[in-house]
């Protein structure tokens, strides 16, 4: 019998606001333990949540985003469960009305073609604390500075089929909530963490297996792991004849495994009920529109753009736009020298691969967007050759300076003067009567091989700087 898995995904995604959802207590990562928690956050008696403004704006950003429903009324709901890391012991966070309705999200896939995935729902919550274990010999150290910290709960329909499309899912949706700029969604940090609920049916039949939950898988290797483990264990068992148990499990990166967590609660365990402590959320058109004229340029549309604008293939106007400060440096670069194609290029393979060998993100980059443009600009007036440009760029990534400095310190102009080629071309063809012989004897095809010595040969000798075009010009009418 074959098998088909079946996976839905539930992002939790920490928003990018200045405070909690409901305290004033800061949200920055990396303070020392507990020091961003207050009376609130600590749930001490007789305080009272107090919604902030900016995480409901966060949150319609992103639901016009995926063109999804709003709910103009939205209300807070209490989850009941007990964790030492949640001090309240219940989480405000909406069920029945939340702010983000139904919508579709297309996402592009290795192939070239697209996958439309359904989402579900997007609710606002609260984040829990964190425990910690690692310096804690037989004991559990709670930080509450997490606790509060806004929440966007992005569930899917179970509209995947493969690991790959859960992945390349993730990754548009990082693009998207970054270009928003409602979330860092640096997921080492934990501002962006993956739920998956993954089963197997029989192919062919539309009725759902039973479905194991992952809890919080931090990467997209990750996330890709966690699955194709978790569907050849339960492939097994099924092949075996067994059943599946609902419950949630781990992935344990380590082991590349997936264990057993807890049996699988459902929605009455956690006995929802209205939040007392806080109004229903109302808004009207007005709003709505406001949020979405505040929009900026989308993912998708940026992609078509570059693919139109700077007439780019669609695989470098995807790579291209796949950050919003990618995109935004690369426009700047293509500004400053003019020449899009040549600067799609130059960002694609000098810049990343420069900023890969050196473990930097692009916002640490040694080099402005227009001080690359400006080299850029150096190549396409022929004041240096591409060859000699890697050379400059290598300076510039040292902070030698800008590429005219370095061009006119280390005396790399480019050898366009007819005359001195000319005296090359005829030393070259004097040193090398064999070439010339079998330049003369070749037919056509052979003879565009030969050349390629001859150009070679005077590059040499002008150290790299003479004019490449200008030289095969040349070179055509000496050796004719």
């Amino acid at each position: 019998m074959s098998w088909e898995m079946v996976i839905g995904l539930e992002v939790h995604l920490q928003l990018a606001t200045q405070s909690k959802i409901f305290s004033g207590s800061a949200t920055a990562f990396g303070a020392p333990p507990n020091t961003q928690a207050n009376a609130v956050d600590l749930a001490m008696p007789g305080m009272l949540p107090v919604l902030n403004a900016e995480a409901v704006r966060f949150a319609v950003m992103f639901g016009l985003g995926v063109g999804a429903e709003i709910g103009k009324r939205s209300v807070f709901d209490r989850k009941n469960y007990f964790y030492p890391d949640l001090p309240k012991g219940y989480q405000i966070s909406q069920f029945e009305q939340p702010i983000v309705g139904r919508g579709e999200f297309v996402i592009p896939l290795a192939d070239g073609s697209t996958h439309t995935i359904g989402i579900t729902r997007a609710h606002l919550e609260e984040d829990a604390g964190k425990s910690l274990h690692e310096d804690f010999q037989g004991q559990t150290g709670i930080d509450l500075n997490r606790a509060g910290t806004p929440l966007l709960e992005i569930v899917t329909e179970p509209d995947f089929r493969s690991a790959e499309q859960a992945v390349a899912y993730l990754k548009s949706l990082h693009s998207l909530v970054t270009y928003l700029g409602i979330s860092d969604g640096n997921m080492a940090e934990g501002s962006m963490r993956c739920d998956i609920n993954l089963s197997l049916r029989p192919s062919g039949t539309d009725e759902l297996g039973t479905r194991t939950e992952i809890k919080n898988v931090n990467s997209f290797r990750f996330v890709e792991r966690a699955i194709r483990f978790e569907s050849a264990r339960q492939l097994d068992i099924l092949e075996d004849g067994g059943s599946i148990t609902q419950e949630t499990r781990l992935y344990d990166a380590d082991r590349d495994e997936t264990r057993s967590m807890r049996s699988k609660e459902v929605a009455n365990d956690y006995r929802y009920f209205p939040e007392p402590d806080l109004l229903p959320v109302v808004f009207d058109d007005a709003y709505i529109e406001a949020v979405r004229q505040s929009l900026p340029e989308l993912p998708r549309d940026k992609r078509q753009r570059f693919a139109d604008e700077y007439e780019l293939s669609d695989y470098d106007a995807a790579v291209l736009s796949d950050s919003r400060e990618l995109a935004d440096y690369f426009e700047t670069v293509a500004k400053h020298c003019g020449e899009a194609k040549i600067a799609a290029n130059w960002v694609q393979v000098e810049l990343l691969g420069q900023l890969n060998k050196a473990d930097l993100p692009l916002s640490e980059c040694p080099v402005p967007a227009p001080a690359l443009g400006g080299l850029i600009a150096r190549i396409t007036d022929g004041t240096i050759s591409g060859k000699i440009a890697k050379q400059v760029f290598e300076a510039m990534w040292n902070g030698e300076g800008d590429a005219d400095a370095i061009i006119e310190a280390k005396g790399l102009k480019q050898v366009s003067d007819t005359g001195e080629l000319e005296s090359m071309i005829d030393e070259v063809i004097a040193e090398s009567p064999d070439q010339l012989a079998q330049y003369q004897a070749a037919d056509d095809g052979k003879r565009k091989k030969l050349v390629g010595y001859f150009v070679g040969q005077v590059m040499k000798r002008s150290k790299g700087q003479a004019n490449p075009q200008l030289v095969n010009q040349l070179l055509a009418k000496k050796l004719s």
